[in-house]
């Protein structure tokens, strides 16, 4: 009996346990299908800015095709499927030219091909510069993938062009401290992110020691390629620096930001000079004529809100037209944005279903409903109260809270 009572007690977990594993789970799926209920098929939305994507390897094995959440539970079930999690700007390929004689159940009047939608070696399962696998079977410690915000492909750490791996931005618990990542690959073209304040730019926290060398390590951690008096052919400067100021100031889009060093007032105050936002280039530069190295560059790690920051000048916004990267003024393309979105949608499927049962049933019927959820929640709310959250929940504390519960509509009936 005591070898049995020690073979369960393995298998509990704390409160506390139990409700971070539920608000994990919560969280990753808000991530991957943004509040998508798999019910309809997005082709009739057009080419979306952000949702997710599935490669069904049974379909289509050369990885040339992508389905939404929909089609790959109802037209792909039980086949060879990939979870690509997002994708920008992609429509959903299910039963197109691609697919052969396979028609998509949920909607059969689709063009024969999506001319915009863009594919990597993800659709066929390979990931970063080295092309294995996610997960890969052939690596015991697997270490999390991460994604570039710009190709949208995965990479492994240690495949990053960096050092070594204390350059990625963590906190002492070893989580990541940046919003997005833009691989080695990519950096070249984005480049120009050097003729920003430093502050865009994640600080690596083992380097850093106080404020004042703050900025400077992550500077020459980040690549520059672009910006600096030296490189540029037509003679023109980068931006000067100024006397520090940490007062409040707004951006180029008139949202509050402090001043964080010298670099980024300078930016906010050329922004602030001009009869309204985005009239006069921030960097003091045309991109457009700007020479730009060719030089393979470091991978960039950027901090939250970082898109914020960028000039939407005539000549800087047709820059990034010229370079695929106009969306990065786009903020439904932020991951953050997309997750915010997910939990709005699941909040509101939340209630209207909550509405729903309760407007079929009638006055009688309703009041009990909600008088029984009110007495639960007043019941297990005030057990939890007196509860060690660092014990383990068993089946006994479970019939505990019924039992006073049951006792209770005893005594009022």
């Amino acid at each position: 009996m005591a070898d049995a009572f020690e073979e369960d007690g393995e298998n509990t977990v704390s409160i506390g346990e139990f409700l971070q594993d539920l608000e994990e789970q919560e969280l990753e799926a808000d991530l991957v299908l943004g509040g998508d209920e798999g019910k309809e098929c997005t082709y009739s939305k057009g080419y979306m800015k952000r949702q997710a994507i599935f490669s069904c390897l049974t379909c289509t094995p050369n990885g040339n095709a992508g389905v939404c959440t929909a089609c790959s539970l109802s037209c792909h079930d039980g086949h060879e499927i990939l979870e690509l999690w997002t994708k920008r700007n992609f429509r959903c390929d299910c039963g197109n030219s691609k697919f052969g004689e396979f028609f998509c159940k949920l909607d059969a009047s689709k063009d024969v091909e999506n001319t915009k939608n863009s594919y990597n070696h993800n659709f066929k399962g390979s990931y970063c510069t080295c092309g294995r696998p996610y997960p890969d079977p052939d690596v015991e410690d697997q270490l999390e993938n991460l994604q570039c915000c710009i190709c949208e492909d995965w990479f492994h750490e240690e495949h990053l062009g960096l050092e070594s791996s204390d350059m990625v931005p963590r906190d002492d618990k070893g989580e990541p401290q940046f919003e997005d990542l833009i691989c080695q690959g990519c950096a070249t073209v984005c480049s120009f992110l050097k003729l920003y304040p430093d502050s865009i730019f994640a600080p690596v926290q083992q380097q850093t020691t106080t404020n004042a060398s703050k900025d400077k390590e992550v500077v020459e951690e980040a690549p520059l390629t672009v910006g600096s008096s030296k490189e540029l052919s037509n003679g023109s400067s980068s931006v000067e620096t100024p006397v520090t100021d940490n007062s409040p100031k707004e951006d180029c889009n008139g949202k509050a930001v402090l001043g964080e060093n010298a670099a980024t007032n300078t930016l906010l105050n050329q922004c602030n000079t001009v009869a309204g936002p985005s009239t006069k280039c921030v960097v003091g530069l045309n991109l457009l004529e700007a020479p730009i190295s060719l030089e393979k560059s470091k991978s960039m790690f950027l901090s939250k809100d970082w898109r914020e920051v960028l000039c939407r000048c005539p000549n800087c916004v047709e820059f990034y037209k010229q370079k695929g990267l106009v969306f990065l003024l786009d903020k439904e393309d932020t991951i953050a944005e997309y997750e915010q979105m997910a939990k709005q949608k699941r909040a509101q499927h939340e209630q209207d279903q909550s509405a729903e049962l309760l407007n079929n049933l009638g006055h009688v019927e309703k009041m009990e409903v909600l008088t029984g959820i009110a007495d639960l929640k007043d019941e297990i709310g005030t057990y939890l109260a007196s509860f060690d959250p660092s014990k383990p929940v068993t089946s006994a504390d479970v019939h505990k809270i019924f039992e006073n519960l049951a006792q209770k509509r005893r005594r009022m009936s």
